[in-house]
Order: C-alpha cells, then sequence, then structure tokens
C-alpha cells in the first residue's frame, strides 16, 4: 500500500462535464469494507499503522488488491479506522442515556471514550506526524464527541449526579490525558485514574433537587 497511489476514478471532470454521482456500493463491497476496517483496527492496535497490507487482508479474509481497491493509500485506511471508532463512541452516548440514569449513562460513556483513547495508541505516530492527510481529523474528533459528551453531561448535572461548571471539552481533554501511557502501566492503570476523576466530578454536586 503506498502513500502515492491514486483513488479510481479520482480527478475533476473537464470544462462543462457534469460530475457523475457515486456509485452505491454493492453488498460484498461493503462487507468487504467492514472486514477490512476492523482487521485494520485490530492489526494497527498491536502492531501499528505501517504493518504489512497482506497482514490486513488476511485477517479480513479477503485479497490484498481488495485491500488496495477500497484504500489505495495507507492515510486512507487510518483516516476510515480512526472515523469507525470515533463514530461507535459518540453513537453509544444516547443509547447509554436511554438505559441508564444520567450519573450512571455519564459514568459508563467516560469508561468508553477511555477504551477508545487507550486503543488509539497504535494510530498515535501517524495521527501526530504532522501529515496533511491527517489534518482534518482533530476537528472530526470534535465535532462528534463533543456535542455526545456534552448531552450527557447537561443531563448529569440537571440530576444532581455531578458538580456543574465543567464543559465537555475541558472533561475530552482531560481523559485523554489521563490515558497517556504511563511505563510498565497497561488500558486498566487509564480506567483506574478515570474512575478517580469520576469520583471527583460528583464532589460537591447538588442532590437537593433536579435542575431541568
Amino acid at each position: 500500500m503506498t502513500e502515492n497511489a491514486a483513488s479510481p476514478g479520482a480527478g475533476p471532470a473537464g470544462p462543462g462535464v457534469p460530475q457523475r454521482a457515486p456509485r452505491a456500493l454493492r453488498a460484498d463491497a461493503q462487507r468487504n469494507i467492514g472486514s477490512l476496517l476492523e482487521a485494520a483496527k485490530a492489526v494497527f492496535a498491536t502492531a501499528g499503522v505501517d504493518a504489512p497490507a497482506k497482514e490486513i487482508a488476511d485477517l479480513a479474509g479477503v485479497g490484498v488488491g481488495t485491500l488496495y481497491r477500497h484504500f489505495p493509500q495507507r492515510s486512507d485506511l487510518v483516516k476510515a479506522v480512526f472515523q469507525l471508532e470515533v463514530d461507535a463512541c459518540a453513537d453509544a452516548a444516547p443509547a447509554l442515556a436511554a438505559a441508564n440514569e444520567p450519573g450512571v449513562a455519564l459514568e459508563k460513556w467516560l469508561h468508553r471514550y477511555t477504551e477508545f483513547v487507550a486503543a488509539k495508541r497504535g494510530l498515535a505516530a501517524a495521527l501526530h506526524s504532522g501529515d496533511p492527510a491527517y489534518g482534518a481529523l482533530p476537528g472530526y474528533f470534535m465535532q462528534r464527541l463533543q456535542p455526545a459528551l456534552a448531552s450527557l453531561l447537561e443531563a448529569a448535572i440537571a440530576s444532581g449526579a455531578i458538580r456543574a461548571g465543567i464543559s465537555a471539552r475541558d472533561l475530552l481533554h482531560a481523559v485523554a490525558t489521563l490515558c497517556m501511557p504511563v511505563p510498565d502501566e497497561g488500558p486498566a492503570y487509564s480506567q483506574r485514574m478515570v474512575a478517580l476523576l469520576i469520583d471527583g466530578l460528583r464532589y460537591g454536586a447538588d442532590t437537593s433537587q433536579s435542575r431541568l
């Protein structure tokens, strides 16, 4: 997988030529993409983003040519994996809110977010490399996760489960900081630190009434 390969069909249409609408992917192509993303996620977490393309393709159960066809550049695959994980974390927020009390929903989501940040360590070198191919990812991260957390945070504050005066942005950064690698410690250490942070959020909470 090379960084300079061009995407099939890429390039602007000539003057006066209307752009052709993208064709819908066939069901088998959609399955292949899903399998490749899940395989890349697993391989990146253990072997880093420079792992051989064949290792990813073999795990996905497809040929290397299929991998190249859907993700011509390595950065295409890295970005797709990152966005997949961001989307899954953001989409967990409404489901947790529907199934739990506000304070519990917030706590479960923060632990879910902690898992995401810890798993992202395999992508960290690429995402922070300065490569312009990844320039839009920090904005995508905040665009998806900040509103998801804000909704849970507001509900937890209104219910009296945690204290007021905390922003979703600050909380996202606080958890990410607690998830920074520590020598001889793994993801369980980050979860313990985030549990302490959550306990701190409860200190000074107004439990006398709900603020709607």
